[in-house]
């Protein structure tokens, strides 16, 4: 999978989907004090930022140790991203990560999964194994992606008054179907990369 820098950083912009938690993150901040809402943001996007880093660099020795090859990640990546992006098509009511706890969210469930969610870690997974040499610019484009959430998240209680409920909603079906043609594309790239080891 030939992939610049630039096609790197939308395709994690796009599985980390800041437009699409924008309704969920100004429910969950709901509850804390309009001080703290800045400080919570900063902090939940630079713990999803670490996990996302941590999962590049030893990503590929994990996949080693249960014998993952690289046909079978970027097949499942593209099974996982499907289900999201149809997820982001036809948004349901019901919350996508279940129940939320009460008080000050913390890791769980801004940081991890709305962030740095499954499928944001096997694209980064999948991105450093197949070019292990260019891991550096593998963590700069997470470092960009995750750089572009915080300020999306940031601004979110003035992008949702600015482009209101059917606005939002409209644009996060446009990245979903954006993200299941990145999907079924990653899905024949590993099919035919399994069929060629035939």
């Amino acid at each position: 999978m030939d992939v610049s820098f630039s096609s790197a950083v939308v395709i994690l912009l796009l599985v980390l989907d800041p437009i699409g938690n924008i309704p969920f993150f100004l429910s969950l901040l709901s509850r804390v004090a309009p001080a703290r809402r800045v400080r919570v943001i900063v902090r939940e996007c630079a713990i999803a930022l670490g996990v996302l880093i941590l999962f590049a660099l030893f990503g590929p020795a994990i996949l080693g140790v249960f014998g993952i090859s690289d046909s079978s990640l970027t097949i499942a990546g593209g099974v996982i991203l499907f289900i999201i992006a149809l997820r982001m098509i036809f948004r349901s009511a019901d919350n996508l990560f279940g129940d939320t706890p009460e008080g000050e969210p913390f890791i769980v469930p801004l940081a991890i999964p709305s962030i740095a969610g499954p499928t944001a870690i096997a694209t980064v997974m999948l991105l450093v194994s197949r070019a292990p040499q260019r891991l550096l610019e593998w963590t700069a484009a997470v470092t960009v992606a995750v750089l572009l959430t915080l300020v999306l998240l940031l601004f979110a209680g003035r992008i949702a008054k600015l482009v209101g409920e059917r606005g939002l909603l409209a644009l996060e079906r446009l990245m979903g179907l954006i993200l299941t043609a990145v999907a079924v594309e990653m899905l024949l790239r590993g099919i035919e990369a399994f069929v060629r080891q035939l």
